[in-house]
């Protein structure tokens, strides 16, 4: 299971460093999203998301299909068709509002969720960007394409299938970090406030077990789809704490006992040492 507080961490240095290696192309891509704005800001509002989160539907889009409205944002499978690639199975999408539409179902029904993203800073942001494409690269410890391609931060690596290794090939499209750069520069407006910096509370919950506390703490680690955090465990809480006890080589029994609490607080530490 991703640290993505780590990652976010990550993504907040890379960006201070960050320098863009192919500035004209970057120019034409950011120019189409300005250009489209007010489409993107309708996304927002019907998803339920700040208007400010517009660069990065715009940034999804270009790497999911390079800007054309006649595909999916989800995965750039045509809006007309039921779609084949993850998420698979979605649509078809037709009429006048049909990228709309098919955006706000890729944004709100699909992993990850993005419509629940809280953390609209530019760490937070660009990490839901890789949660968007998967988490391959941040599992490997290297900087993902689909947010650095186009940047100093970038030199190689690709998975070319869903699901499949990350090959030793350049990914010859732009990453959203540098569309996001660009962007800035064509439009002033486009801001972006500090990281959040509440410090998780990482101390041992009470018996009987805090569920708000399992559950905050499991999505914080990156739990997919995230949970909604009602304090009720449920099924979809047990199969985070099965999926978060895989990862740490514990029976996945789905019981948050003491060792699972124990490597919860383990892994949920560098947010203390990073906050």
């Amino acid at each position: 299971m991703t640290d993505l507080v780590a990652l976010k961490v990550a993504n907040e240095n890379r960006w201070q460093n960050a320098k863009l290696t192919r500035g004209p192309e970057f120019a034409h891509y950011a120019q189409k999203a300005v250009d489209n704005k007010r489409r993107y800001i309708s996304i927002c509002l019907r998803a339920g998301m700040p208007e400010t989160a517009w660069p990065f539907i715009a940034c999804w889009h270009y790497r999911e299909c390079s800007i054309d409205f006649t595909r999916n944002l989800g995965q750039g499978d045509p809006l007309a068709e039921k779609t084949r690639h993850v998420p698979a199975g979605r649509g078809p999408f037709r009429g006048p509002t049909a990228f709309e539409d098919g955006a706000v179902d890729a944004l709100v029904n699909c992993a990850p969720y993005a419509a629940r993203n809280k953390d609209w800073s530019i760490a937070g942001g660009l990490t839901l960007s890789e949660r968007y494409n998967g988490l391959a690269y941040a599992n490997a410890g290297v900087p993902s394409p689909y947010i650095w391609a186009g940047t100093d931060q970038y030199v190689r690596g690709k998975v070319l299938v869903d699901h499949g290794p990350i090959e030793p090939v350049v990914d010859q499209q732009l990453g959203c970090a540098g569309m996001i750069l660009k962007i800035m520069e064509l439009d002033p407006s486009v801001t972006f406030d500090a990281a959040p910096s509440v410090v998780p509370d990482i101390s041992p919950p009470t018996a009987p077990l805090d569920a708000t506390w399992l559950q905050t703490s499991l999505n914080r680690l990156g739990a997919t789809p995230a949970l909604a955090v009602d304090g009720i465990a449920g099924a979809g809480t047990r199969s985070a704490v099965q999926a978060f006890q895989r990862s740490k080589g514990l029976t996945p029994d789905g019981i948050a006992g003491p060792e699972t609490i124990a490597a919860l607080q383990a892994a949920l530490q560098p947010a203390l040492q990073t906050a």
